[in-house]
C-alpha cells in the first residue's frame, strides 16, 4: 500500500472507525476521505499535479493533516512552513522550494495562495492516487542554526520506511491513539504524530498550542496511548504544582527526541506521572528517528537507546573507519530512511552521505550492550588551551544538581585559552544555590579545566522552532559575559 491511498482504505475498512480530531473537529474514516478528496480537487483546480510542491503554512489542525494527504494523492511533495517564521524567512522557503502553492489558515498578502475554507467548497476528486514510491514527499527545511535552511529532501520510500520502523519499536496497532502536541512543520510531527499511527490503523488528536497548565485535562479527556515531546516540555510538566495528579493510565508510553533529556528529568518524570519516557535520537536527513530505547526494558536513561530495526547506526573515526564499542567518534546512519539529499545542494549531500553513510556531525559511542550515548555535536565542542570539552558533560553534571531546571553551556571567546566555557542556567523554583554553589558542584564532579568560568542564570532557555536549545543565541550573549580565565 502507498501512504497516498491511506485515507481511502481506511474508510473502505472501517468507515465509522475513529480517525482524527482537533479541539474544534472530529472525522471517522469515511469524513476524513472525504475531506482529502475535496482538498485534492481544489488543488488540482490550481493545477497542482504530479512533481509539484505545495507548501503549508498552517498551524497544528486537522486541516493539515488533510492537505497533507491532498497533495500526496496528486503526487505533490509537500513543504510544511513554520508560521512563527517572519515573511522573508517563508518566503526565502518558498522561492528555495518552488512552491506551486501556498495553503493558509487565512488570507494572506502571499501570492499563490490558497485558504483551508476554499479547500472544502469543491467537489471531491475521483482519480486514483499516485502511487510512485521514488515520488518526492517532503521537502523538510532544517533549523537554519549553521546557516540558511536546506531543503531535506524525502521520499515515499523514505517515509514509509520510517513509519514502518516506528509501528515495530513501538508495536503500534489499531488500539493505539497518539496525541500530537510537537508541531507539524517537523519531521517529528509528522511522522510521529500523525503518519505511524494512521498506517497502524489507530487514530490522531492534534492538539494545539501546548500549554503546560492544561496538557493533561487534554490527556484525561481524549485518552490517548501515546505521545512525543521535547525535553523542554517535560521539564515544564515536572514542575507543575504537587496538587497536579492527573489520571493518565491511558498512556502506554511517551517519546522524547530533538534533544538529550537529563537522567534526573527523566527520572522525576517518570517516577511522577508513571508514563516511561522512551529517549531516542535521529534527524530530518534520516527521516526522523535512527535510535530509541527499547519499550520492553531495559531503558537506560543517560543514552539514546539501541539502533531501530532496518537501520544501521555506527560510530566511525576521521578516516572513515567503524570504531568498536567504548571508542569515540562521528555517529552515522545507513538504511532506507536515509535523505535523497539537500534541494539544490549536491556538495552538501555529497558531504552529508558517503557511501550511503549519514554522517551526522554528532559524537557519541556504544556502551558494552550496544546503547548509543551522545557526547555532543562536533561544532559544539569547545577547545580551552588544546583540551577538548564537550558541552553535554557539562550540561549532565549541572543537570544532577537538586536545584538546576535545565542548562546550556557554550564557548566564549577568551584571548589567552581561546575558548572558556560559560554556562547558562534555569534553576527550579524556590532553589536557594547560586553561582559559587554550582561552580563547587561542578568541580567535585568535572576535571578543572571542563568547569565553566562563569554562570549566567536565565529565566528559561531560548529554544529554536524544534525545541532544540538555542545555542547561537546563547553564543551571541556570551559577548556580554566578563569571563575570567
Amino acid at each position: 500500500m502507498h501512504i497516498a491511498e491511506l485515507p481511502d482504505l481506511r474508510a473502505r475498512r472501517d468507515a465509522d472507525g475513529p480517525c482524527t480530531a482537533d479541539e474544534t473537529s472530529v472525522l471517522d474514516n469515511a469524513a476524513f476521505a472525504r475531506r482529502v478528496r475535496r482538498a485534492a480537487a481544489a488543488l488540482r483546480a490550481r493545477g497542482i499535479g504530479r512533481g509539484d510542491v505545495v507548501a503549508l503554512l498552517l498551524p497544528n489542525t486537522v486541516d493539515f493533516v488533510v492537505v497533507l494527504f491532498a497533495a500526496w494523492r496528486l503526487g505533490a511533495a509537500v513543504t510544511p512552513v513554520n508560521p512563527a517564521l517572519t515573511d522573508d524567512e517563508v518566503r526565502y522557503q518558498l522561492g528555495y522550494a518552488g512552491a506551486a502553492v501556498v495553503v493558509t489558515a487565512e488570507p494572506s498578502t502571499l501570492a499563490r495562495t490558497l485558504t483551508v475554507a476554499e479547500l472544502g467548497a469543491t467537489a471531491e476528486d475521483t482519480a486514483a492516487p499516485q502511487t510512485d514510491a521514488d515520488a518526492l514527499a517532503l521537502l523538510i527545511y532544517t533549523s537554519g542554526s549553521t546557516g540558511r535552511p536546506k531543503g531535506v529532501m524525502l521520499d515515499h520510500a523514505n517515509l514509509a520506511a520510517m513509519a514502518g520502523m516506528m509501528i515495530e519499536s513501538a508495536r503500534l496497532s489499531e488500539a493505539d491513539h497518539s496525541l500530537l502536541i510537537l508541531p507539524l512543520f517537523h519531521v517529528n510531527g509528522i511522522l510521529a504524530g500523525v503518519l505511524s499511527p494512521l498506517l497502524a490503523g489507530g487514530r490522531v488528536t492534534v492538539a494545539g498550542r501546548f500549554r503546560a497548565e492544561t496538557f493533561f485535562d487534554l490527556v484525561e479527556a481524549a485518552r490517548p496511548t501515546c505521545f512525543s515531546a521535547v525535553p523542554a516540555i517535560y521539564s515544564m510538566l515536572a514542575e507543575l504544582p504537587d496538587h497536579v495528579r492527573p489520571d493518565t493510565s491511558s498512556v502506554r508510553f511517551a517519546a522524547c527526541g530533538a534533544a538529550p533529556m537529563p537522567p534526573a528529568l527523566i527520572e522525576r518524570f517518570e517516577r511522577r506521572y508513571g508514563i516511561p519516557i522512551l529517549e531516542g535520537y535521529g534527524l530530518s536527513e534520516g527521516t526522523c528517528a535512527s535510535t530509541t530505547n527499547p519499550l520492553d526494558g531495559p531503558r537506560r536513561p543517560g543514552t539514546v537507546g539501541r539502533p531501530m530495526p532496518g537501520q544501521q547506526v555506527a560510530v566511525m573515526d576521521p578516516q572513515g573507519r567503524i570504531v568498536p564499542a567504548g571508542e569515540t567518534g562521528e555517529v552515522v546512519v545507513r538504511g532506507p530512511n536515509v535523505m535523497r539529499g539537500y534541494l539544490g545542494r549536491p556538495e552538501e549531500t555529497a558531504r552529508a552521505v558517503v557511501d550511503g553513510w549519514l554522517h551526522t556531525g554528532d559524537v557519541g559511542r556504544f556502551d558494552e550492550d550496544g546503547y548509543l550515548v551522545l557526547v555532543d555535536r562536533i561544532k559544539d565542542m569547545i577547545i580551552r588551551g588544546g583540551e577538548n570539552i564537550y558541552p553535554k558533560e557539562v550540561e549532565t553534571v549541572l543537570g544532577d544538581h537538586p536545584d538546576v531546571l535545565e542548562a546550556a553551556v557554550v564557548g566564549a571567546a577568551d584571548p589567552r585559552l581561546g575558548e572558556v566555557p560559560v554556562a547558562f542556567v534555569a534553576l527550579r523554583p524556590g532553589a536557594a544555590t547560586d553561582a559559587d554553589g554550582l561552580l563547587d558542584h561542578c568541580r567535585a564532579r568535572l576535571a578543572r579545566f571542563k568547569v565553566p568560568t562563569d554562570i549566567v542564570f536565565v529565566d528559561r532557555l531560548p529554544r529554536n522552532p524544534v525545541g532544540k536549545t538555542d545555542k547561537p543565541a546563547l553564543r551571541a550573549r556570551t559577548t556580554a559575559v566578563t569571563v575570567a580565565g
